[in-house]
């Protein structure tokens, strides 16, 4: 098995968990809650092979590099760290009705990997900037709060969804209790930022080694410190003025909604330092 077979069934099982999970809240069966679970982990092992297996042949190409450097491996590690939180998460807490609003982006992530013509999945070798020890841990960190962020945002769509009583229609006998959503979409935010701001300082670090100098107001730069600053409201909100429902969940959207302009409109719309993403 190649890489592009890995991820390829990767992106394939992934959508059949969601259809699963879909199933599940349409249908009220909880085997094929069950069913989409296992799948999900399928899909998280191939995306693990694939990951893998892509390193691998980076050096077998002579490049020996980590498949973090465009946008088509950090859109395939976006699905997996997403998968991997949602995994613990559901395993931790044993609620499967999460996993209808979670399971779509980690399927959404990969597929556009997969199927948009304009991403190339060729292995490349590394531009000059992009040649540091600090690749990893940057790319890594900033990820792991992505997907806490990912899951976050999920979480926070339940908020308009699930009825307010619970004994209005069937919809809320599927989904988890008021009280853990909104402590769960809070711990998702608290993991989200920690790790954003250890990539936004290893960022700083690896930019200072590449470029000399710490910040240089690159708009990935701007659009992440924008970032950091919606959820640091998200949690100042929470603990010092106790908000929680359906108005931190907004925040959460907005927050969510900042993410994915820090990761695809800064690179489609913007020009930059990091352009070459």
């Amino acid at each position: 098995m190649n890489s592009s077979l890995a991820l390829s069934s990767a992106t394939f099982i992934y959508g059949l968990a969601t259809v699963f999970y879909i199933g599940f809240f349409a249908f009220k069966k909880e085997i094929l809650a069950r069913t989409g679970f296992f799948v999900l982990a399928a899909g998280l092992l191939l995306n693990t092979a694939g990951i893998g297996l892509r390193w691998v042949e980076s050096y077998q190409m002579g490049y020996g590099r980590a498949p973090f450097s465009n946008m088509y491996e950090s859109l395939v590690f976006f699905s997996w760290t997403m998968a991997m939180l949602y995994i613990f998460v559901e395993l931790k807490y044993r609620e499967q009705g999460f996993g209808v609003f979670i399971s779509p982006l980690i399927f959404l992530a990969i597929a556009y990997a997969s199927f948009d013509p304009g991403i190339s999945s060729r292995i490349n070798p590394l531009i000059p900037a992009l040649k540091s020890n600090w690749l990893i841990a940057h790319v890594v960190t900033c990820f792991l709060g992505y997907a806490g962020f990912a899951v976050a945002f999920g979480l926070s769509i339940i908020y308009f969804v699930k009825p307010k009583q619970p004994d209005k229609g069937a919809i809320a006998s599927r989904l988890p209790a008021w009280e853990l959503i909104d402590e769960l979409t809070y711990q998702m935010v608290v993991f989200g930022f920690l790790f954003l701001t250890i990539g936004i300082i290893t960022g700083a670090v690896w930019a200072n080694s590449a470029w000399g100098k710490y910040w240089s107001w690159d708009p990935k730069e701007t659009w992440s410190l924008i970032t950091w600053f919606v959820y640091a409201i998200f949690m100042h909100l929470r603990l010092m003025r106790g908000w929680q429902g359906r108005n931190l969940a907004l925040v959460s959207i907005a927050g969510f909604m900042a993410v994915l302009f820090t990761y695809f409109g800064v690179n489609f719309l913007l020009s930059g330092l990091h352009s070459y993403g």
